[in-house]
């Protein structure tokens, strides 16, 4: 079983920067792509960006050029620096992370953009 813990949401303005992690733990072999997806509330849950094992990344549109996806894999992490944020950026942020065959979701966390 691999465990996901995500940290790094909170209240920021809009145009801030925020940064998230995820560090994955457990019956880890080796992570395959790790990605980050957002759910916003009313909305469906949406992916964000990922990373794949060499490092080759991939963005949505709605993000691509503010934010920076990251993976430490000696650390079994993956982290997302959010720039020029937004209010539709507002969201519950969650990474999920790819394994042995097998995809696991951290618990989320929350991040706002308001003044």
């Amino acid at each position: 079983q691999v465990q996901l813990v995500e940290s790094g949401g909170g209240l920021v303005q809009p145009g801030g920067s925020l940064r998230l992690s995820c560090a994955a733990s457990g019956s880890i072999f080796s992570i395959d792509t790790m990605g980050w997806y957002r759910q916003a509330p009313g909305k469906e849950r949406e992916w964000v960006a990922d990373i794949g094992s060499q490092g080759r990344t991939n963005y949505a549109d709605s993000v691509k050029g503010r934010f920076t996806i990251s993976r430490d894999n000696v650390k079994n992490a993956v982290y997302l620096q959010m720039s020029t944020l937004k209010p539709e950026d507002t969201a519950v942020y969650y990474c999920r992370v790819w394994t042995s065959g097998n995809d696991y979701w951290g618990q989320g966390t929350q991040v706002t953009v308001s003044s």
